[in-house]
């Protein structure tokens, strides 16, 4: 199984690989997000590490049942051979009502196939008002009209 856009990366196809990554986690759907890393991927995230698919797939799965109505926003930072970095930010409620956004940058690694090899991810989130939240789009992919972080001023 390969996953496209493959690297080396270029400038279009690192721009195409953070979109994919950021529609895939909008989908919320822990099982096929899980396709997109590798058997033995490696991932940090605040403070809990996964060693494989599987662990990623359950780490994502406990997210979004408590991370309520998500949506997510990344952008390239940085692209070098089989390398990405991205920052993000994504805004969802828990279950008393209270909004948040987060804050975060990542470091991809990728394997020949595509699929993502390691995942390192820093984040910071913040309680926000209802009032406060950017991102009003439906459940799912963000629409490509909509504004990119720099364009929101995040």
């Amino acid at each position: 199984m390969s996953r496209p856009p493959l690297p080396p990366f270029t400038l279009e196809t690192a721009i195409e690989k953070v979109r994919l990554a950021e529609d895939g986690w909008n989908t919320r759907d822990a099982a096929k997000v899980a396709l997109a890393y590798t058997p033995d991927t490696r991932w940090r995230n605040r403070v809990e590490f996964a060693t494989n698919r599987e662990q990623a797939q359950a780490f994502l799965t406990r997210k979004w049942n408590k991370e309520l109505d998500y949506r997510l926003i990344k952008e390239l930072l940085a692209f070098t051979g089989n390398r990405i970095a991205v920052r993000y930010a994504y805004e969802y409620h828990d279950d008393s009502g209270q909004w948040f956004r987060a804050y975060g940058n990542e470091n991809w690694l990728f394997a020949e196939d595509g699929l993502m090899s390691h995942r390192h991810a820093s984040i910071n989130e913040m309680p926000i008002t209802e009032a406060e939240r950017k991102y009003h789009w439906p459940l799912g992919r963000r629409p490509d009209d909509h504004p990119s972080l720099s364009d929101l001023g995040l």
